[in-house]
């Protein structure tokens, strides 16, 4: 009777360590496969900027984040067989222009192009092996296929855009909300910009008829301990946007450091006790903030080259230039259709859009909104300079296609943001 007793409780018994073992590990690949996936999807989605080649380049940029996550206790790689017979299967990524269109409720946001793709879904299934229920009939080929899918893309218009360029401009009109003035993005209107003057106004560059002064924003970090020159924090404002921090805003807004908020009236010019940025004659030369500035745009296309008078307006130029990468698309010549570039991103500039340009550090500003453009080369393919005499670059109104690093969809700030903002960029977010 023992005997039997104990035949009847041996596959309860492997059951049930089947339980304690082999269900933990299915709860640990799944784990792993859903860490996997979102990453990729969050990565693949920075990528849909709306261009023709953004569907190519998230699709790269997923591949990539998948290769750095393996999964059953870390040791196999997404995508390989393993030697143990375990295979993983990485789908290709589907596109939607709206979250609907990804849940099934919306036909119309499905089969999205370059252009309109907004969300990205990506999916991988995986096998886990099997110990103890191997051993019973339903787990004979020892193992169990696990499936892991993840969407993300790109949020609401935000209220509060975080690590944007610092350089702002005035609203052309502040009554048009959906473009300011500025034109249809579809038109792919030129502008110069230039760094705000009083006088005549500058000349414009080659193959643009529009003007944009510009200034740029005070977000003088005095508490920095990582980079406390002044230049040097410039440079890195113009390489790579409004860096975070945890000293306080300096305009005495509660907005973070490294954010601009829709309806804050504390928007100020940069103000520091070394420099005062106030508007120089137009005849004259553009103060040293906005130089150190403009060097640090310049590694969007090239971090090589060495301007004598940025080696003299960034105290440590040279060590700083070299740690950003150039965007890997910097077209020989103008483009002049957006749709085509087929870059990482680093050529859109989202900057905040105020009602006017205060004409010293005392009088603040208020933010509108957020838009971008696109900085372009010169027509004969060579780069801006960072130190023309009124600080000009040329640059394309493409409206606000491309998602911004970071920012908050909601008035968290308390800077009576119109709740919810109409249009403008969002953020990457998973869904």
């Amino acid at each position: 009777m023992s005997i039997q007793f104990a035949v009847i409780l041996v596959p309860v018994v492997f059951g049930m360590m089947g339980f304690a073992i082999d269900l933990g590990r299915l709860y640990l690949v799944r784990g792993e496969l859903n860490q996997a996936v979102s990453a990729a999807a969050m990565a693949a989605a920075t990528q849909l900027l709306g261009t023709s080649a953004s569907l190519t380049n998230a699709g790269n940029v997923a591949n990539q984040a998948l290769a750095l996550n393996k999964y059953n206790f870390g040791s196999l790689t997404l995508g390989q067989d393993s030697s143990a017979n375990l295979t993983s299967t990485i789908n290709d990524p589907v596109f939607f222009s709206t979250v609907n269109g990804a849940l099934g409720s919306d036909p119309t946001g499905t089969g999205a192009d370059g252009t309109t793709a907004r969300h990205v879904q990506i999916t991988v299934t995986a096998d886990a092996p099997l110990l103890f229920w191997s051993l019973l009939s339903a787990g004979q080929s020892r193992k169990t296929s696990i499936a892991a899918q993840a969407l993300a893309g790109v949020s609401a218009p935000l209220c509060t855009a975080c690590g944007i360029a610092p350089f702002a401009i005035a609203a052309k009109d502040v009554t048009d909300l959906v473009n300011f003035g500025l034109g249809d993005p579809a038109s792919l209107n030129n502008y110069t910009f230039y760094y705000n003057c009083t006088g005549t106004a500058p000349a414009f560059l080659p193959n643009s008829g529009l003007l944009a002064p510009y200034t740029i924003i005070n977000r003088y970090d005095s508490g920095s301990t990582t980079v406390p020159d002044e230049t040097d924090q410039l440079f890195k404002l113009g390489a790579g946007g409004l860096p975070g921090s945890t000293t306080p805003n300096p305009t005495g807004s509660p907005i973070p450091m490294a954010c601009v908020g829709i309806g804050d009236t504390l928007e100020a010019v940069w103000n520091s006790p070394t420099y005062v940025a106030t508007p120089p004659a137009c005849n004259a030369a553009q103060p040293q903030v906005n130089a150190a500035a403009l060097c640090g745009l310049l590694t969007v296309f090239d971090n090589q080259t060495q301007p004598t008078a940025c080696i003299t307006a960034v105290t440590d130029y040279a060590p700083l230039q070299v740690s950003y990468t150039p965007d890997p698309d910097v077209t020989t010549g103008q483009s002049n259709i957006y749709s085509d570039y087929t870059g990482n991103g680093r050529r859109i500039l989202t900057i905040p859009i105020v009602t006017s340009l205060a004409p010293n550090s005392a009088t603040t500003m208020t933010v509108l909104g957020f838009r971008q453009f696109f900085l372009q080369p010169n027509p004969d393919g060579t780069f801006f300079n960072p130190t023309d005499t009124n600080g000009r670059f040329l640059a394309t109104y493409i409206g606000s296609p491309a998602p911004v690093k970071a920012g908050y969809v909601d008035d968290r700030f308390a800077q009576s943001c119109p709740a919810p903002v109409t249009s403008g960029p969002g953020k990457v977010v998973l869904h």
